[in-house]
């Protein structure tokens, strides 16, 4: 080999580069470990809260080492920047994907114009988004030129406004307003995109990651390590709309005659409504009601006053109501025939709920004094700065300083408020924080404070969202996973043993097969592993649990390069060539077929990234990498130990052992002639896979169908039918519970209320959770232990996705796209590659059929299997890997009968069994140490990654068979005129 120094130079240089790299992990891991330790010798499980305890106890110790330096060019500050990212699944967290509303953009846009066609555009595009997959931007375009009539983009009610006037004038067509309108749409996007990743910076977690998806309007979180879900989905969903109003006195006349007429509305609507519902009612069923008719009747006889409680002394808000009522107040109080009763001198009130903690039972409402556009005196791009302190009392509170504007104004309302003896009301996305009144006249200096009862983080994170500003529209969070911290843990435990039992399996198995040389190629897969984790560190990447199998599977595609390599090295050797000139042209020779199937891979894994997300673009990344490391190891390095160990005189290798000598020596089979029972057997098993597709079909999971999925852990064993039975009654049919691992832990799957985004739903579906499941809990567990929470939890929800209609829409189309886009462009590389159609066509067959066999078998054996056999991600992951494997092995069998046939010609197909005969050894090998090593994943990898590998399981043995039986028959049988025309 030549360059053997400047190989050395680059090894040497690469692995020093990769050990630099992990060694900020090293520190990170070792700092962490005392910190823990500390905070156990520190903290008794004895006491209150001591695992709350033990976390900020952990924080104060890494705070207080943070800047000391280690090892002379680090510290642990430093490291934690520049250490191995681990993903959710291994790290827990939380990820969400925002979308952040064009709708509301386009409405600010045009002012929140009254337009009937601007409008009736808006209501289109809503209808048109739910099956579309253009913008919404788009959507509108095209919905506003069906309805605009005379009308255009440029009018002045519309786009041609104040605001635009520089930019936009009513002589523009609307081809020529488009693009400013685009423009703005992006700027807003990237605005709210600034806006959030100032946020999360404020938060306070290590390694965050924030990227947007395209032009769709959508913003990708991940926050690895985030331990308060709650508290970071509000911060990452905050409008942070600050407002000032003023609010109207308890003694405003109107209003309780407002709350007395409201009264007598409702209850005539509730009386109508009864009367409808007794006579649809069977008789029976009104006889049943005759019973209940006084009970019901006092029900309905004030519905709105009876809810009513009078307002503390000296609060501004004008009445008061039990929480468990303020969502039927607030419904009522929205009713247009509520509404229209509203005096004259109220008739613009805007009714704004205070902010309730936790423990509240009783929530403040508050009667703001508004007008005909609905706006406040005060808005929050006044706020110049914001900081979290302390009042006057020592509790935690929010300071805030105004601009000049903004200074000017706050006078002016505070002098009307202390006027009038009324209130200040400070509100945050349409919740009233504060509401003071003035006592000593206007306050100049445009100072204010919000007060309440808070913590300390709440006052960090309100500070915070007004110091970067509002979004400037709203942000729901469509598509979500939380894990876990112990999860997390459990998951770096399952994956380090499967890595680790893969690992010693390989080594003792190359050593076993090829004596002295399977050392050296041992040397060069533990070169292998560790120049992938250096470089996953270096770029910067996200390790993930599948990302541990992808580095797994490297493992077994390595040992495929290096038998390919020592099985050529075999064959020269039994041509009677001495061992250097043997061991040079078995490298040489293998070349080929190395490199064709590793790109092979590499492109569907190229696929896998660009489609995937998440923990699947994890295993794609980390597959890529070990794609080239792998490459480099096998070619190089073990090339260089060989020619190293070979060049001192005497000395040999046999590249086999004692066991291994004549195994699958001199093997010769007529594979071509059996091609007729493999037609045979393929097409029994691809109609019955055929068959279950289309009467049992496949198990969609969230990603796929979108809902919600919890996987939650009890401390005994559960009836899952039993729990299903129980939470259907909760949340309606459709929902679904099955064990998932253990017996004590369920996987609950369920539709309810999909298309409904908030914060607030989620909340009432953990409720619901924790009421339905409390039998099946232990004593004494609360709402909060239940729901994800800290590192010591080991029962309640470990883990929860929620994915919303649209994005679960865009998944399914995603991953056939991924499927398609693979298929043609290998297809494309073989016909590249070879020259003929006629190998592409073999290749894309044998893939077909390994996929319908894989698809088959799931499906047959869903409701068999004790483990999760959903179709998700990572199971499109799976069938894109196991496309790659077997091409993987197509290509290196195609690569061999054009090697053979190229020097001895096809001679009626003899010379095609040969190259099928001389690669047997390396198929099987291959196969075998593959399979083993996928399942060390699929035993010991965890729950989460079973029915992954199980499919590519399935997709190697399938593979294995495809290669030989199906792809070289087709590609014969589509030749054989030409064939059997050969001289």
């Amino acid at each position: 080999m030549q360059n053997k120094g400047l190989i050395r130079l680059f090894a040497f240089l690469f692995g020093f580069a990769s050990l630099y790299q992990l060694s900020f992990t090293f520190i990170t891991n070792k700092i962490e470990g005392d910190a823990e330790r500390y905070a156990l010798v520190n903290v008794e499980d004895t006491e209150e809260n001591y695992v709350e305890q033990r976390e900020q106890l952990e924080a104060v110790y890494l705070d207080s080492v943070a800047d000391l330096p280690v090892l002379g060019f680090s510290s642990y500050a430093d490291a934690k920047t520049k250490e191995l990212n681990k993903g959710l699944d291994l790290k827990g967290g939380i990820n969400v994907t925002l979308q952040i509303s064009v709708k509301d953009i386009l409405k600010g846009l045009a002012n929140n114009t009254s337009n009937p066609a601007f409008n009736k555009a808006i209501a289109d595009a809503d209808a048109a988004s739910k099956s579309s997959d253009a913008t919404y931007l788009e959507l509108f375009f095209e919905a506003f030129e069906n309805v605009k009539g005379d009308g255009k983009l440029a009018s002045p009610e519309i786009f041609a406004n104040k605001a635009l006037s520089d930019e936009v004038n009513f002589q523009m067509s609307d081809d020529e307003v488009k693009p400013i309108i685009r423009r703005k749409i992006d700027e807003s996007i990237v605005s709210a995109f600034e806006v959030l990743r100032e946020r999360i910076d404020g938060f306070g977690v290590t390694q965050p990651n924030i990227q947007r998806e395209g032009n769709s309007g959508r913003i990708l979180v991940e926050l690895p390590g985030a331990r308060d879900i709650n508290r970071a989905q509000e911060l990452l969903s905050s409008t942070a709309q600050l407002e000032f109003w003023e609010t109207y006195p308890q003694s405003e006349a109107a209003l309780s005659q407002f709350l007395f007429d409201a009264d007598q509305v409702l209850k005539q609507i509730l009386e109508r409504e009864q009367d409808e519902n007794e006579e649809a009612s069977s008789e029976i069923d009104s006889l049943l009601a005759d019973v209940a008719e006084d009970s019901i009747s006092a029900a309905n006889a004030n519905p709105l006053l009876s809810k009513l409680i009078a307002p503390a002394q000296g609060s501004n808000a004008f009445i008061r109501i039990a929480v468990k009522d303020t969502a039927a107040v607030g419904s009522y109080l929205r009713m247009p025939e509520v509404r229209k009763v509203l005096p004259q001198a109220i008739q613009f009130v805007k009714f704004a709920w205070q902010r309730v903690g936790k423990q509240d039972e009783v929530a403040e409402l508050y009667a703001l004094k508004s007008n005909r556009e609905g706006l406040p005196r005060i808005s929050g791009d006044v706020v110049s700065d914001a900081q979290d302190t302390f009042d006057q009392f020592g509790k935690p509170a929010v300071s805030m300083t105004m601009n000049t504007k903004g200074a000017r104004e706050w006078e002016r309302m505070t002098g009307d408020v202390y006027q009038n003896k009324t209130g200040i009301a400070i509100v945050l996305d349409n919740k009233v924080y504060t509401a003071p009144g003035v006592s000593s006249g206007p306050i100049s200096g445009g100072r204010s404070e919000i007060t309440g009862t808070f913590t300390i983080n709440e006052t960090k994170d309100i500070a915070n969202v007004l110091r970067a500003g509002k979004l400037p529209a709203s942000a729901e969070i469509i598509q979500s996973e939380i894990v876990g911290p112990s999860l997390g843990q459990e998951a770096i435990d399952s994956g380090f043993m499967s890595f680790i039992i893969a690992m010693i399996f390989v080594l003792v198995w190359m050593v076993f097969y090829y004596g002295r040389a399977g050392i050296y190629a041992d040397i060069a897969l533990v070169l292998n592993i560790f120049l992938i984790f250096g470089v996953l560190t270096s770029l910067g990447a996200v390790l993930t649990l599948p990302g541990i199998a992808g580095i797994v599977l490297t493992i077994g595609m390595s040992v495929d390069a290096n038998v390919l390599i020592f099985e050529r090295i075999k064959e020269e050797l039994k041509r009677g060539k001495g061992i250097a000139q043997a061991v040079s042209d078995g490298f040489a020779n293998a070349l080929s077929s190395i490199l064709d199937a590793n790109i092979t891979t590499g492109l569907t894994a190229i696929i896998l990234f660009m489609f995937g997300s998440g923990p699947i673009k994890g295993f794609a990344t980390t597959l890529l990498i070990g794609i080239i490391t792998s490459l480099f190891t096998a070619i190089f390095i073990t090339r260089m130990l060989i020619e190293g160990y070979l060049s001192k005189k005497g000395r040999t290798l046999a590249f086999v052992t004692s066991i291994t000598k004549n195994l699958l020596a001199n093997v010769s089979i007529d594979f071509l002639s059996k091609r007729r029972i493999s037609y045979l057997v393929s097409s029994v098993v691809l109609i019955g896979s055929l068959a279950s597709l289309f009467t049992l079909g496949l198990q969609q999971g969230v990603d796929f169908v979108g809902g919600r999925s919890y996987q939650i852990r009890f401390v005994d064993a559960v009836n899952p039918s039993e729990i299903a039975s129980d939470l259907n009654d909760v949340f309606g049919s459709g929902t679904n519970v099955k064990t998932f691992g253990e017996a004590n832990q369920i996987k609950v799957t369920t539709p309810y209320k999909v298309d409904v985004e908030g914060i607030e739903v989620d909340q009432e579906i953990q409720q619901k959770l924790y009421d339905a499941l409390m039998p099946y809990l232990p004593e004494g567990i609360s709402l909060d232990d239940f729901v994800v929470g800290s590192s010591e939890k080991s029962i309640g929800i470990l883990q929860s996705v929620k994915v919303g209609p649209t994005i679960a829409d865009d998944i399914k189309k995603n991953a056939v796209w991924a499927i398609i886009g693979s298929l043609t462009i290998v297809f494309l590389y073989i016909l590249l590659r070879f020259r003929r159609w006629q190998f592409s066509l073999g290749a894309v067959a044998a893939v077909f059929h390994d996929v319908l066999v894989v698809l088959g078998i799931f499906s047959a054996t869903t409701a068999l299997m004790p483990f999760n056999m959903e179709i998700d991600q990572a199971f499109i992951a799976a069938i894109l890997t196991v496309i790659g494997y077997s091409l993987n092995d197509t290509v290196v069998v195609f690569d061999r009968i054009r090697e053979i046939v190229g020097v001895k010609g096809w001679n009626k197909g003899n010379n095609v069994n040969e190259a099928l005969s001389s690669t047997l050894s390396r198929t099987l090998n291959t196969s075998l140490t593959t399979l083993i090593v996928l399942l060390a994943i699929f035993i010991f990898g965890g729950e989460s990654l079973r029915g992954f590998m199980f499919a590519m399981i399935v997709g190697i043995v399938v593979g294995t068979y495809s290669s030989l039986f199906i792809a070289t028959p087709v590609m014969f049988d589509t030749l054989r005129k030409k064939i059997e025309g050969e001289k």
